[in-house]
């Protein structure tokens, strides 16, 4: 099911971008993704605030959060495809304007259906801005230059990550309230479509391309079944139920036949199979589930730790955060330039998951006492594993790909680490639901054994919903913070394993040295160490 359209795309010689033009373009992409974090995390804090005021339940806080995610996986794959396909800068431009219109619905919400309604169109953009981002760099950059410029990236997300809760909590404290939060991130948007419409230049042809409607339409089926079954599964039913066997098997089936369209039927696949043949590719898209599953667990708990467990309004939180986003910083703008020097990039990524391991284990050994300082010195190792291994994921596998397949190469690693992070959220925060309650059960029933508390104070703790601490008697948030402080390392502890096989994946990936041009072309197997050696020899002579 293809149908027959001519645009216009990148032709595969084009003629290389100056560093002002790139510089220039890289400024409006820059604010584009600083977009498309800050819808995430300016509205993390504003959340308790909104479900009170549309009246919703814990069920609605949860797909709040959910529907954006669940939007932006789905559809990465496509935004990927069409890039290869349509003009990749007309494309951002419609992504800003999709993530425009979303907000300026969701702040204007009268329900909490018209908000999750109004957080998947946002989805729907962001999805758009962030798979887009890598594939306009790799039509820009060379590999070898790219490092570079993907430090900046690493750089934006890092600040939007960090000044996003704080601005968040400070905008629900003003006049603004809390819809205001949703109309943060507009001026910006329309700053970065100008700056692309003026600043962007990329070469454009004619030729004829078929849109894959069946393959689009079961890709975002399958994947969707999936995560509504994750996001549920442990609140609304059971893990081992009869609607777990309905919506997994149910998925499975539908992403197998998206596999077949893909690989048999599509005549332009939204994911070509043939990718998947390429080692570097199908070992950078397993780890960039495992990466996932590690990244977002960080951010999406933390937080929470801060403020549940120890007590931190949400700007201190935020402010909590800073540790790790100046390692995430660090080593992406230093790996970045470094991999631009010596044209070596598979020590990062190994180096980078050893970070990863190692912050994710000592994040494990955190509890409600743990001293700020070590938390901070624990957060940073694992965001300087992270900005190492993120980027460099994406790098290495548009190095493998000509200029026709960077879009739909690039979005499959964006697509499963998004993948992977959103079922690690949904797994892992049925396991602390889960965990605290067991916690805070178990000690209950010495509180009231030893006349610290009465049943009728302890029956507000018993019912496993999330109590506002601050107005709990001492002996009940003393319970609860620290259930909720010791539970939130068992959850870090789960991630260990993953970052584990993350970098033993890493480990396996062949690396084959950084192209200097903006397509592939085949050139003769070289020992990376010779090819050191020569370009050392002939830089001397020069």
């Amino acid at each position: 099911m293809s149908q027959d359209i001519t645009t216009q795309t990148a032709p595969q010689s084009a003629v290389p971008m100056t560093h002002k033009e790139i510089l220039e373009a890289l400024s409006g992409l820059l604010v584009a993704m600083f977009v498309a974090i800050l819808s995430s995390t300016v509205v993390t804090n504003a959340l308790p605030t909104i479900v009170s005021d549309l009246h919703g339940s814990q069920t609605g806080y949860t797909w709040v959060l959910v529907a954006t995610m669940l939007a932006m996986t789905a559809t990465t794959p496509i935004w990927g495809k069409l890039a290869d396909l349509f003009s990749k800068k007309l494309l951002m431009q419609i992504a800003l304007v999709v993530y425009v219109g979303g907000s300026a619905l969701a702040g204007v919400a009268q329900s909490m259906t018209w908000l999750i309604g109004a957080r998947v169109i946002t989805g729907l953009g962001v999805g758009g801005v962030m798979a887009l981002i890598q594939i306009i760099i790799g039509s820009m950059v060379s590999p070898r230059e790219r490092g570079r410029y993907s430090g900046y990236i690493g750089a934006s997300f890092g600040l939007a990550t960090l000044i996003g809760p704080l601005v968040g909590g400070v905008i629900v404290d003003s006049a603004l309230g809390w819809r205001g939060c949703f109309y943060v991130g507009l001026p910006f948007a329309i700053i970065a479509f100008l700056v692309l419409q003026f600043k962007l230049h990329l070469p454009t042809t004619k030729r004829e391309v078929k849109i894959d409607y069946l393959g689009s339409v079961l890709i975002m089926g399958g994947v969707s079944i999936l995560l509504v079954w994750v996001s549920l599964a442990g609140q609304q039913f059971d893990w081992a139920s009869t609607t777990t066997v309905y919506m997994v098997g149910g998925g499975v089936v539908v992403l197998a036949l998206a596999a077949f369209v893909e690989a048999k039927i599509a005549t332009e696949p939204i994911i070509p199979m043939q990718l998947f043949k390429d080692r570097t590719i199908s070992l950078a898209t397993l780890a960039a589930v495992f990466v996932g599953i590690a990244m977002l667990t960080a951010t999406t708990y933390l937080s929470e730790y801060f403020q549940t467990s120890r007590g931190m309004s949400p700007t201190h939180a935020g402010l909590m955060s800073l540790s790790m986003v100046v390692g995430l910083m660090g080593t992406s703008i230093v790996s970045g330039r470094l991999i631009s020097q010596t044209g070596r990039w598979k020590i990062w990524l190994v180096w980078g998951m050893v970070g990863v391991v190692a912050g994710a284990g000592l994040l494990a050994t955190i509890d409600h006492s743990t001293s700020l300082w070590l938390v901070g010195l624990y957060m940073f190792v694992l965001g300087a594993g992270l900005g190492a291994t993120q980027q460099n994921l994406i790098l290495s596998v548009q190095n493998n790909v000509d200029q026709a397949n960077i879009g739909a190469a690039s979005s499959v690693v964006a697509f499963f680490r998004t993948l992977g992070g959103a079922i690690g959220v949904s797994a892992f925060g049925a396991v602390l639901s889960h965990r605290v309650t067991t916690h805070v059960v178990d000690g209950l029933g010495a509180l009231i054994a030893g006349g610290n508390v009465t049943p009728q104070q302890a029956k507000s703790l018993g019912d496993g919903g999330v109590p506002n601490v601050a107005t709990l008697p001492a002996p009940l948030r003393n319970l609860f913070e620290g259930a909720f402080g010791d539970a939130t390392g068992q959850i870090f502890l789960l991630t260990v394993p993953f970052a584990v096989l993350a970098l033993i994946t890493v480990l396996f990936i062949k690396e084959n040295r950084l192209r200097t041009t903006l397509d592939k072309i085949e050139e003769p197997e070289i020992n990376m160490d010779i090819a050191a050696e020569l370009e050392a020899g002939e830089l001397g002579r020069r």
